[in-house]
């Protein structure tokens, strides 16, 4: 899914009446307008059932006025053409929070379409090998980088405080883990924190660790690291497609990386990341692993599919999404 850009206020009539929308009305002059409309375009790869809408507010006034938008970024989320809720500004965390009490009210399903009856046993197989990815493992919403609500960016300030070497995994990229994993460890919010594939706890626990002085013995002091077949083997099938690149997704490092961020979005492709820059061993291991020589990388349930120029000519070609398995 992508944001469709609406430019007449019949069009706007038309594509709202019926469903449920999320419109967001923005100015092209506003950077917090462009970085959340990064985000919508994450959350639109996850609740399908749902339409995002972007509305330049200076150049179609009559609908902002409709709405009572006197500034940018404003969300107005609506039911039938009906405004149900709104957002003032550039809140990521309520907005997501929004978006997901939009989908349950529409009772979609937003587990990946292409296994609806996986066993649970396979759900737990994968989760398994995410909790135990790294000595020390972060769920949260968004990354190190860009965290995308409050308790997430908490989290990441402690443990970098206490210097603690640390891997993430971004819940918002897969609904599948966001869901499943609060039913795996018992723990029903984000972010969690794990420590050689157990349960640490959320934020709280997270606290008071650190105000006690046991964060570090409840952590891997000298974190043994697993062996690089095996730590690859799990970064590869975290998601059923993953993106081996430079930087992130909203902040990538080289044009590379950048481009083939912009293709997989273009195409509506939800996937996992990983920043190569950040581990060492990680960005040597892979390419002997894989027997391919430069990044980014793109992998599709555990399998290489190649690099940005493979990419460009399975888009082209109109392939793309049948090799990733969507």
């Amino acid at each position: 899914m992508v944001l469709v850009e609406v430019s007449s206020a019949e069009d706007f009539r038309v594509l709202v009446e019926r469903g449920r929308c999320v419109v967001h009305f923005a100015a092209s002059w506003a950077p917090q307008c462009a970085h959340m409309n990064d985000i919508l375009s994450e959350l639109s790869n996850i609740h399908t059932a749902i339409k995002f809408v972007k509305v330049e507010a200076e150049n179609v006034p009559e609908i902002a006025m409709q709405h009572q938008v006197t500034a940018v970024p404003t969300f107005v989320f609506l039911k039938d053409g009906k405004a149900v809720s709104r957002v003032d500004g550039a809140n990521a965390a309520s907005v997501t929070d929004h978006v997901e009490k939009l989908s349950a009210d529409a009772g979609a399903v937003e587990a990946p379409a292409a296994h609806p009856a996986e066993p649970k046993q396979d759900l737990n197989t994968r989760l398994q090998a995410l909790v135990s990815a790294a000595p020390v493992m972060l769920f949260m919403k968004g990354t190190v980088a860009a965290p995308r609500c409050g308790f997430s960016r908490e989290a990441v300030a402690l443990l970098q405080g206490q210097g603690v070497e640390f891997s993430t995994f971004d819940i918002l990229a897969d609904d599948e883990v966001r869901q499943g994993l609060k039913a795996f460890s018992n723990w029903p919010t984000y972010p969690q924190l794990y420590a050689n594939g157990t349960l640490v706890g959320g934020l709280d626990i997270m606290k008071e660790l650190v105000a006690s002085g046991e964060l570090t013995s409840a952590l891997p002091a000298k974190p043994a690291v697993a062996p690089l077949q095996d730590r690859l083997r799990a970064l590869i099938t975290q998601a059923p497609v993953v993106l081996f690149m430079k930087g992130t997704p909203d902040t990538p490092r080289c044009g590379f990386s950048s481009k083939i961020v912009a293709l997989l979005r273009a195409e509506a492709v939800p996937f996992a990341s990983f920043d190569i820059l950040s581990d060492e061993e990680v960005r040597q291991g892979l390419k002997e692993f894989s027997n391919w020589p430069t990044y980014p990388q793109l992998y599709a349930n555990g399998n290489l599919v190649g690099g940005l120029d493979i990419a460009v000519e399975l888009q082209q070609s109109g392939e793309l999404k049948s090799t990733l398995g969507l």
